[in-house]
């Protein structure tokens, strides 16, 4: 049987020198699938949505609202399926 991996949550290239974590749509322990919306980030003049990489169990929560942010950067974590 295969171990369930933690997958992480990361901030997508966004095209801003800025951004600023907004709000979690998720807290730990919910289900999510792959796409669902689980975190929002704000740049200048816009806001854009962060997604679940997999589906399974969100449990790490790595930001808070109004954190700065940068591309790549780790902020959560998905338990996968198994």
């Amino acid at each position: 049987m295969k171990e369930p991996r933690s997958v992480p949550v990361t901030v997508p290239e966004l095209g801003a020198a800025r951004a600023a974590f907004s709000l979690w749509h998720v807290r730990i322990g919910d289900r999510v699938t792959e796409g669902d919306r689980v975190a929002e980030v704000l740049i200048p003049g816009a806001v854009f949505d962060i997604s679940a990489p997999t589906t399974g169990v969100f449990t790490e929560r790595g930001v808070q609202p109004g954190d700065a942010l940068r591309a790549g950067q780790v902020i959560g974590a998905v338990r996968e399926d198994e």
